[in-house]
């Protein structure tokens, strides 16, 4: 049954004038102007949805730091049906970043597609804190995160960093070494079938090697090359070593830092403590040295034991964690 239409009149006038029901009205007045989503909103979409997957912990930057803010946050460019976000994050440690940062996707894309009606076009993940997991509570693997988000999900095992082959440089020149006499070869088959009429090359060589005598030198060369083979051969079997270090558990690890890494990442935490005026670590396959040089604010000992206290619950999450060494050098007049 249609809508009553309201009709009203002026006696004097004689003119009846149709008024359409509220509703239509309204339905009208809502479909004028355009929708307009703010950056702001889109960014607080996004920072919630990745709250929502195990994993992702708000945290607050160091007041030490020059560019402290609150994670997780998010940039969001927009344009007419679309939107790109760089999320970044502050994950608990350990964690399995790979797995986590699909979730993330997934999250982020269905939330904002699904409250703002604009397709998710790129969305970068930046892990840009590891916060230690609170005492009492176990460390999140990858199944753990994936059987919590979806259980369909099986994470698979990256592998780890390692070095080229020693044979590396060899097998390189050896392969331009064989694109040599291809080029060569190639040469001699247009020669000798007339399509191009230069002096030959391996004719005349073979014919040099054919009217060679034996000589002892020879014997040495044979036996040199036939080393040199087995040299070789031997370096490319055996195993490459490592050139980064697992962070979390060796056995499922998803990241890995190299020496200079762990070094920075030292030196970044060694920074962060009052009293400190410059730092420097080395780090090997034993230990993590950080050499501090002091302000003359804080007496020695003191600053050594907070350096140490500040440093090791990072370096305790690489894998087979260095020993730490703490030295403190003299103050700069």
């Amino acid at each position: 049954m249609a809508d009553p239409i309201a009709v009203t009149g002026d006696p004097t006038s004689g003119e009846t004038i149709s008024e359409t029901p509220h509703s239509d009205v309204d339905l009208e007045r809502g479909a004028r102007g355009q929708l307009v989503v703010k950056d702001r909103a889109v960014s607080k979409i996004a920072v919630a949805a990745a709250l929502s997957v195990p994993g992702v912990v708000r945290h607050t930057g160091s007041l030490l730091a020059l560019s402290a803010r609150d994670l997780p946050r998010a940039d969001v460019t927009t344009g007419p049906d679309s939107v790109a976000v760089t999320l970044y994050l502050a994950v608990t440690w350990p964690c399995p970043v790979a797995v986590l940062s699909r979730e993330v996707h997934a999250a982020v894309a269905d939330r904002v597609e699904t409250l703002t009606g604009m397709a998710l076009e790129h969305l970068h993940v930046v892990v840009a804190a590891a916060v230690p997991r609170p005492e009492g509570t176990t460390d999140m693997d990858a199944r753990q995160l994936a059987a919590e988000c979806d259980p369909e999900i099986v994470p698979v095992r990256a592998r780890p960093p390692l070095a080229r082959p020693g044979s590396a440089v060899v097998a390189v020149a050896a392969a331009a070494l064989l694109i040599g006499v291809a080029v060569v070869a190639g040469r001699e088959f247009l020669i000798e079938k007339g399509a191009i009429s230069p002096a030959a090359w391996v004719r005349n060589s073979v014919r040099w090697i054919a009217d060679l005598h034996g000589q002892t030198w020879m014997v040495a060369a044979a036996l040199g090359a036939t080393a040199v083979g087995l040299i070789l051969i031997c370096l490319s079997v055996m195993p490459r070593t490592r050139t980064h270090v697992p962070v979390g558990d060796d056995g499922s690890a998803v990241v890995w830092m190299r020496p200079t890494d762990v070094a920075r990442m030292c030196s970044s935490r060694a920074g962060t403590v009052g009293g400190v005026s410059a730092v420097h670590t080395t780090v090997d396959r034993r230990r993590a040295t950080v050499h501090v040089t002091p302000n003359g604010e804080v007496a020695s000992d003191a600053l050594e034991q907070q350096v140490r206290d500040t440093v090791e619950p990072a370096l305790a999450a690489v894998s087979s964690p260095r020993e730490l060494r703490v030295r403190v050098g003299k103050v700069k007049q």
